[in-house]
C-alpha cells in the first residue's frame, strides 16, 4: 500500500525471513547503493544484518526518517555518534532471544552442579566411579545485569529453588518476587563473594567493559562458576584465563567471548572446566523468524501511532 510508511531493510543476504515483509512497503539491500533510490521517502530502517557503516550512510541520507529498529539485542557494534545524538527512536530485539539464553544459563549451572564433564570422561573410559554431586536448590546465583535476559535466568533459577541475587543500576521500587536481594554496581564484589554461580547478562558499554577482571575473580569463592550470556568483553578474558589457571574459580560456561570466533590455539580451548558455546545459545530453529515477527509487530504499532516496545536509551547503550 502506497500510504504505508516505507521501510529500508538493510540485510547482508537474502534471508528467507525477508518474505515475511511482503505485506509491508519496503526496499531491501545490502549496501547504500541498493537502497539509495528510496532514501528520500523512507520513514523507518530495519537493520537486519548489514554492517554499521551501511546503516550510518543510509541513516544520514533519510530526511523523513522517524524510527530505526535493530534485529539484535546487543548494540555495541551498531551505535554511532549521529544516531546516539539524534531524537529518532531506536528499538532492538531485546527479549526475543532471552528464554533460550536463560535455558543455557540453567544448563551451565546443572552441567557443573552434577559434574557432567566427569560423567562424560568416565563414560568414554568405561569407568564405573561414583561421586558426590550438588543440589542447586541449596545454592546462590548472582545475576549481573537484570534486564530481559537476567529475568529469564532468575525465573528458571528461582523455579529450581535457588537463592537469586541481582545487580542492577537502579533497584525496582516494588518488590520483585524472583530476587532475594538487589545490589548496586558499586557493591559488585560484595555480591560476587556470596555466589556459587555468577551469570553475566549485562550489555556492553563503557561502564561494563571488563567489569569482571582480576579483582572480581579474587572476590569469588574457589567453587564459583562464571557464566556469560551477555557480551564477551564484559569479562576480561585474560583475567579469566588467569583465574582458571590459578584455580581461583571452579569453571566457566561461556556463550560469548572477547574475540569471536575463538582462534585456533587460544588457551581458552584447553580447559576441561570450561563449557564453550560458539555464540549459539539463542540460535533456536525459529530465532530469525521470531526476530522478524517482532519487527512486524513493531511496524504495526508504528503505523497505528502506538508506543514502540524496546526503545533504547542511546546514551546508556541499552
Amino acid at each position: 500500500m502506497s500510504d504505508q510508511p516505507l521501510v529500508l531493510v538493510l540485510a547482508a543476504g537474502s534471508d528467507p525471513q525477508l518474505a515475511m515483509l511482503d505485506a509491508i512497503r519496503h526496499v531491501a539491500g545490502a549496501t547504500f547503493e541498493d537502497v539509495a533510490g528510496a532514501v528520500a521517502e523512507a520513514e523507518a530502517i530495519l537493520h537486519w544484518s548489514a554492517n554499521r557503516e551501511t546503516l550510518r550512510k543510509v541513516f544520514l541520507a533519510c530526511p523523513k526518517l522517524r524510527w530505526v529498529h535493530s534485529r539484535n539485542a546487543g548494540l555495541d557494534n551498531l551505535l554511532f555518534p549521529e544516531l546516539i545524538e539524534s531524537p529518532i527512536p531506536l528499538t532492538n530485539g531485546s527479549g526475543v532471544f532471552s528464554q533460550s539464553l536463560g535455558e543455557f544459563a540453567l544448563a551451565s549451572i546443572l552441567y557443573f552442579a552434577k559434574d557432567f564433564p566427569r560423567m562424560l570422561r568416565n563414560q568414554q573410559a568405561q569407568r564405573w566411579e561414583q561421586f558426590d554431586v550438588n543440589e542447586i536448590a541449596s545454592q546462590t546465583v548472582g545475576i549481573v545485569g537484570y534486564g530481559n535476559i537476567g529475568r529469564a535466568v532468575a525465573t528458571r533459577a528461582k523455579a529450581m529453588g535457588m537463592k537469586v541475587l541481582a545487580l542492577k543500576r537502579h533497584a525496582p521500587a516494588e518488590r520483585d518476587a524472583l530476587i532475594d536481594k538487589f545490589y548496586a554496581p558499586q557493591n559488585l564484589r560484595e555480591m560476587l563473594a556470596g555466589c556459587d554461580y555468577v551469570v553475566m547478562a549485562a550489555p556492553l558499554t563503557g561502564e561494563t567493559h571488563h567489569m569482571i577482571s582480576d579483582a572480581e575473580f579474587a572476590a569469588m569463592k574457589p567453587s564459583a562458576v562464571v557464566i556469560n550470556v551477555g557480551r564477551g568483553p564484559v569479562i576480561d578474558q585474560a583475567a579469566l584465563i588467569r583465574a582458571l589457571t590459578r584455580k581461583q574459580i571452579r569453571g566457566a560456561g561461556l556463550d560469548v567471548f572477547e574475540h569471536e570466533p575463538i582462534p585456533t590455539g587460544d588457551s581458552i580451548w584447553r580447559f576441561d572446566n570450561v563449557l564453550i558455546s560458539p555464540h549459539t545459545a539463542d540460535h533456536t530453529s525459529t530465532w530469525l523468524d521470531d526476530a522478524m515477527k517482532f519487527f512486524v509487530e513493531q511496524y504495526e504499532r508504528f503505523c497505528d501511532g502506538q508506543p514502540l516496545r524496546n526503545v533504547v536509551d542511546k546514551q546508556l547503550g541499552y
